[in-house]
């Protein structure tokens, strides 16, 4: 996690301990404009799929999040479209991060 700032530092451990603790295949943190953050997991049911970082996204907006800052996506996927499409809607300008499991920067 060389070179982030503390806040973005936080997302990375965030997401890191959400998969741990699941077991999903990935994980996703975000940060809103007030500093709250958002956690969660890829959701793979027979009738609902998400990636995380769409249900990270629907979590803030739920919340009444009107902007985001920063994003994080762990796991092994380099990129997720839908949840960068969702993630833009709410915010074009926010930084969006990958990272390997293990919290290394894509």
């Amino acid at each position: 996690m060389t070179g982030l700032d503390p806040e973005d530092a936080k997302l990375v451990t965030l997401a890191r301990s959400a998969r741990a603790r699941t077991g999903a295949a990935s994980a996703a943190a975000v940060r809103d404009g007030d500093g709250r953050t958002y956690v969660a997991t890829s959701v793979a049911l027979p009738s609902l799929a998400l990636s995380a970082l769409q249900v990270a996204v629907a979590m803030a907006v739920s919340s009444g999040a009107t902007g985001l800052e920063a994003a994080v996506v762990l796991g092994d996927e380099a990129t997720d479209a839908a949840g960068e499409a969702a993630l833009r809607d709410v915010s074009v300008g926010a930084v969006l991060r990958y990272a390997a499991p293990d919290g290394t920067l894509r």
